[in-house]
């Protein structure tokens, strides 16, 4: 079944493949996708949507965007440094969106986000690691399908950058 972020890439001419795995609404995380992959967790991406506060004084804009929601996209077994992703960002800090904002921000429900296609573009950052593999695993918009890509394609395609986003 194709998604929308499927036929995003599709009109864009990337290559992807779309891979199922069984779901477990008990478990959600990251960990369980890369076991029903039987993939490396290293590989399989989570996209987390963050709140950013603008750094410098307010109304100034002093940061590269000038404060709201931004997208980062890390190994599924990593935790994202709030630090490290509002530096990224160019943000004084960083925190997560409330989960329950996440439809109404994206379009998309938790275990099912995906960097591609949301319902606005936001800034995006993956972390440098993505560049390690040949291919990634991101969700492709729906839990229980994920999309197996290119990462140099996928960040390319977003418009994302690429930045030291987790905790050591």
């Amino acid at each position: 079944m194709k998604t929308n972020a499927a036929r995003l890439l599709d009109r864009a001419g990337i290559k992807y493949e779309l891979v199922p795995y069984e779901v477990d609404p008990d478990n959600l995380a990251a960990t369980h996708v890369a076991e029903q992959l039987g993939e490396d967790i290293r590989q399989v991406f989570k996209t987390l949507v963050l709140i950013g506060e603008p750094a410098g004084p307010k109304g100034q804009g002093a940061g590269r965007h000038q404060g709201g929601h931004f997208v980062c996209v890390v190994p599924g077994d990593a935790e994202v440094d709030l630090k490290k992703a509002a530096k990224a960002a160019g943000m004084k800090s960083a925190e997560m969106a409330p989960m329950k904002e996440l439809l109404a921000l994206t379009g998309y429900i938790r275990g099912g986000c995906s960097p591609v296609g949301m319902k606005k573009p936001f800034p995006a950052f993956f972390h440098e690691s993505a560049l390690d593999y040949d291919y990634i695993y991101v969700s492709a918009g729906q839990r229980g399908l994920q999309l197996k890509i290119s990462p140099t394609d996928l960040i390319e395609f977003v418009g994302a950058s690429t930045a030291d986003l987790i905790k050591q």
